[in-house]
């Protein structure tokens, strides 16, 4: 399943299964293509969903994209 508007469950979902705080993370509800996190000027990452790959494979990726970002 791919996303086409990101829900609240996913939402919850990614930032739940992550151990953030939805306030913490600014995630655009129209998804983007190609994904992308960066950090925001406010110091929060932003995760734009990735539209084009699917969903269970995009959510397996992204632990290790926010350590990345929270790095650099």
């Amino acid at each position: 399943m791919r996303f086409q508007a990101v829900t609240f469950p996913q939402i919850s979902r990614m930032t739940d299964s992550l151990g953030l705080h939805r306030e913490w993370v600014e995630i655009p509800l129209p998804p983007g293509g190609p994904a992308e996190l960066r950090r925001l000027w406010t110091g929060k990452p932003e995760i734009t969903v990735d539209a084009e790959r699917p969903s269970d494979e995009w959510l397996r990726l992204l632990p290790d994209e926010i350590r990345r970002v929270q790095e650099g």
